[in-house]
């Protein structure tokens, strides 16, 4: 039990229709949703009740869930997603909350593997802030988990499910690795609980782990929480202490909110007293300075330098300069990357696609210089590129406003768009009714093996939904001039069997891009919907935005 069980005909309530999974953690799944009442977006959030609870405790769960909401709407406005809604099903309790635009703290470590300190202390800070207005309040949050805080693009974290605790009847059910010992041990909970789980979020943003893994069955997992010593944090740096101080065992030995708040005021004080760095030197397009990036494709986080030649920073300028539109521009960022991207108003041979649309052949990128063999370069107007004017019937290309471009079927448009500041971002295009989706998704954190990243930073997370199966081997491959890797996978999503083709490279000193072409299994080898894949793969240029 734990995962959704709802098809794409289906609605909560005869309300709210279920659109996307957008987190998901044990007995617990989050949807992207519509009020078809309202019309307004929101996020409901499924948790699994035992087969046997009566229709008292429901209600009792559902009214424990509203008013706990109403009390935290005064005692911490704007910084806990408010409730609209809860309702009791059959083995399911759902909570309806205003949709709000960010990304789960959980799917921001799964993809970047780690915060620096400075920014986990600041992330901290802010959880800090919520809890000690819930203790004030008398309400112990019980449940707090990285899937349970949200991080917009501006401003603080905002909170999800306080009022969950012991709505399901068990001491720790949604995520395992962050209940405090004295929930392992089914004890009372109180805000010392809360305390740890701060301390269990701080150890994973800095690790890029929790601090007590999961261990395949709920059980075992808590056992290993109250058991097990505590691994000790290699990358906290300064917050090392406060991190250990609040995952003691003994609840009455961890560290008070007072002497939590000093130690990670502390860390951002000596942040910003410290002598500014050098920056590296990046050339970007200065509409690119106004962007924000947001949530990537890796899932580790990796600082990973390149060495730049003089003469090839001299060379991507004189490409830079070259450049007559945003649009088509595929150099955004010609700094640190061993060689440019290719210029899709540079002429080129056509490709030939393949009948699977997901063995494209690989498009080398273009010389920096022209041999002396080459015929002098023409003007970018003299000769059509063939991505710009070979387009099927029924496709456009797209220009986003991150600075890549791609072709899509008429009608397309961005679904969902999330980013992290700098870090990265994810694009979400589709149309309505089409139940066919990619994904676009950029990162700058990214390790050096395209294969690994998909096998030991993906898949793991993939693992957590319905029915997930990969399909073959992950296949090491070149795309664009680039190391790649395609990964392949089933997933049940909404009642429907998925099967999505993701495809990843590596566009130099650890940023890189990832194409996910998801389509209900049945049709996923249609003629359309291959001819889809290849013009995907052919007409994608990408800037880091």
């Amino acid at each position: 039990m734990g995962e959704a069980h709802v098809t794409a005909d289906e609605s909560v309530a005869g309300r709210y229709r279920l659109l996307e999974v957008v987190h998901g953690e044990t007995n617990r799944v989050c949807w992207y949703g519509e009020d078809t009442e309202t019309g307004r977006p929101c996020l409901l959030t499924r948790l699994g009740l035992p087969p046997d609870t009566g229709a008292d405790v429901a209600r009792r769960a559902v009214g424990r869930v509203m008013r706990t909401s109403e009390v935290m709407a005064l005692s911490c406005p704007g910084r806990v997603a408010p409730v609209l809604d809860a309702v009791a099903e059959p083995e399911a309790l759902w909570v309806v909350t205003d949709w709000r635009t960010g990304t789960p703290l959980g799917e921001l470590l799964a993809e970047q593997g780690g915060f620096h300190y400075v920014r986990a202390a600041r992330i901290g800070l802010e959880l800090l802030d919520v809890l000690e207005a819930a203790h004030g309040a008398g309400i112990t949050h019980g449940e707090l988990s990285p899937g349970q805080v949200l991080v917009p693009e501006r401003g603080p974290v905002v909170v999800h499910g306080f009022g969950l605790a012991g709505a399901t009847l068990a001491p720790r059910l949604t995520a395992p690795s962050y209940a405090s010992p004295e929930q392992a041990r089914d004890e009372r909970v109180g805000p010392a609980a809360d305390l740890w789980a701060l301390g269990a979020i701080l150890y994973t943003m800095v690790e890029g782990r929790p601090p007590f893994r999961e261990r395949g069955r709920f059980e075992t997992t808590l056992k290993g929480v109250d058991r097990l010593p505590l691994r000790t944090p290699l990358r906290a740096g300064p917050l090392t202490r406060a991190v250990q101080g609040l995952l003691r065992k003994n609840c009455r030995e961890r560290l008070t909110r007072p002497v939590v708040r000093e130690a990670l005021t502390r860390v951002l004080r000596d942040d910003d007293a410290a002598p500014p760095t050098v920056p590296r030197p990046r050339l970007r397009r200065a509409y690119a300075a106004a962007c924000h990036a947001g949530q990537g494709w890796s899932r580790r986080t990796m600082v990973a330098g390149t060495a730049l030649a003089v003469i090839t920073v001299a060379i991507a300028v004189v490409t830079a300069t070259q450049q007559l539109t945003r649009t088509d521009s595929t150099a955004a960022d010609a700094g640190p990357t061993p060689s440019a991207s290719p210029d899709p108003t540079s002429p080129r041979p056509s490709p030939s696609p393949t009948p699977s649309g997901t063995g494209v052949p690989s498009r080398p990128a273009a010389p920096p210089t022209a041999s002396p063999s080459s015929p002098a370069p023409t003007s970018p107007t003299a000769t059509p590129s063939p991505s710009r004017t070979a387009l099927p019937l029924g496709f456009r290309r797209y220009n986003a406003p991150e600075g890549f471009t791609i072709a899509v079927p008429e009608g397309w448009e961005p679904l969902r768009t999330t980013r992290v500041p700098g870090l990265a971002y994810r694009v979400v295009l589709g149309a309505a009714g089409d139940p066919r989706i990619l994904t676009v998704t950029y990162s700058e954190r990214l390790g050096p093996d395209p294969v690994a990243i998909w096998r030991d930073d993906v898949e793991p997370g993939l693992r957590r939904f319905v029915g997930f199966r990969r399909i073959g081997d992950i296949r090491p491959t070149t795309y664009q001039g680039r190391r790649a890797a395609d990964f392949e996978w089933l997933a049940e999503v909404r009642g429907t069997v998925q099967r999505t083709f993701g495809r990843g490279f590596l566009t130099g000193d650890g940023e890189g891009f990832s194409l996910r072409w998801t389509t209900p299994a049945d049709d996923f080898d249609d003629a359309a919907n291959r001819q889809a894949l290849d013009v995907f793969l052919r007409t994608f240029r990408g800037s880091a935005g």
